[in-house]
């Protein structure tokens, strides 16, 4: 997030002595990336972060690829995905190449007995059906329907969910999730003519810092493998903090959508960038108003990316017979477009209430045994 933020009690000058009123010194921590040239925060720690008494393997947990190479549209029924006890052990990747890995969660809670740390990858989750809050040591983020949290790599954090009925989209970046650069000036503020601007970020709040000391479970996951590192200190133990880098969120209903007087190019609908993909998000507009407009999307060869469309909410007008949760793919190298009936139809309309979330990888993705239990029978026949 290319915005300064601080929150709870910091020291007037970085990398000086910082002084605890009982005495003694804050521990300061650089949570940073890209070898101290990325995002960065300073973090002041009760406790040095780096009191470990034991490091276990656990396992791996890389996604087991079923199709590597694929030529074929498919379609996948996510809320068929069942439910699970477990945030970790709900997650199942679907696809994945060498930039990303996408895949849907039905956790009915997140168990206490562990902090969770993606040490590979940003986190993007979508949440489709469900509410509560992240916490982290930046301090906590409620979050609802609609929501994108973004959780840069690294962080520790944990979820409280409000109830058991819970359905996540989310996004393993191995690069930095980003807004657009095209949307900022020079200086990093969001232009006149982006979708979005800075108020509808909502940061960290209520920041508590947690000086307890016991044996606390931390799973990490690096390079596909899940470690346990148990610390001797609270991994929320921060009195405050300060920088660039930390988690946010957006609601997917603050996206304000660009229009024209004819059929508008998807890149318009673009919500975040990465170095290997890129987001949109798809909200209620008005349809286009030249006279004899076509709505409906033209039909398109995106040689050098993959689409895959989330479906949320609404009727997708492009699209025959889909339901809340289903994902279509879209290999690069052939065409897609409207299925049967679709142009024909939208000729007239003035508006669409539909909410989806497209991720074109410009890398062909690898398909996941756990997308095959979900796959639609012959998807790439519905066009006959």
């Amino acid at each position: 997030m290319s915005r300064y933020y601080s929150l709870g009690k910091i020291p007037p000058k970085r990398h000086t002595t910082f002084e605890k009123s009982e005495g003694g010194l804050y521990q300061e921590e650089l949570f940073g990336t890209a070898g101290f040239a990325g995002m960065s925060s300073l973090i002041y720690h009760i406790h040095p972060p780096t009191v470990v008494s034991e490091v276990k393997r656990l396992g791996d947990v890389a996604p087991i690829i079923a199709i590597e190479k694929n030529m074929k549209a498919m379609s996948f029924q996510g809320f068929s995905l069942p439910a699970e006890d477990d945030f970790l052990k709900s997650r199942k990747t679907l696809f994945a190449n060498s930039d990303l890995h996408i895949g849907l969660a039905a956790p009915k809670g997140f168990s206490k007995e562990y902090f969770y740390r993606n040490s590979d990858a940003d986190e993007m989750l979508f949440i489709h059906i469900g509410s509560g809050t992240l916490r982290t040591m930046y301090g906590d983020l409620d979050f609802k329907y609609g929501d994108y949290l973004i959780i840069p790599k690294g962080t520790t954090y944990q979820i409280d969910f409000n109830t058991e009925d819970n359905r996540l989209l989310y996004i393993e970046s191995l690069s930095a999730i980003t807004t657009p650069k095209r949307y900022r000036n020079n200086y990093g503020q969001f232009l006149e003519h982006s979708p979005y601007c800075e108020r509808d970020f909502r940061m960290p709040k209520d920041l508590k810092a947690h000086d307890e000391v016991g044996e606390f479970r931390v799973l990490s996951k690096k390079q596909g493998v899940m470690w346990e590192y148990t610390h001797k200190y609270h991994p929320f133990d921060v009195v405050g903090w300060d920088g660039f880098n930390y988690p946010y969120a957006f609601s997917i209903h603050d996206f304000e959508p660009i229009t024209g007087r004819i059929h508008m190019p998807p890149p318009i609908h673009q919500q975040w960038e990465a170095a290997g993909f890129v987001v949109c998000s798809f909200v209620p507009r008005l349809y286009d108003y030249h006279p004899k407009a076509v709505p409906a999307p033209y039909h398109h060869s995106n040689i050098d990316s993959e689409e895959l469309l989330y479906y949320v909410d609404g009727d997708f007008m492009s699209r025959n017979n889909i339901e809340k949760g289903q994902i279509t793919l879209h290999p690069g190298g052939i065409p897609h477009g409207p299925h049967p009936g679709a142009i024909e139809r939208s000729v007239g309309k003035k508006s669409t209430e539909e909410l989806a979330v497209m991720i074109d990888p410009f890398r062909p993705v690898s398909i996941t045994e756990e997308a095959l239990k979900l796959e639609v029978d012959d998807y790439y026949k519905s066009w006959i």
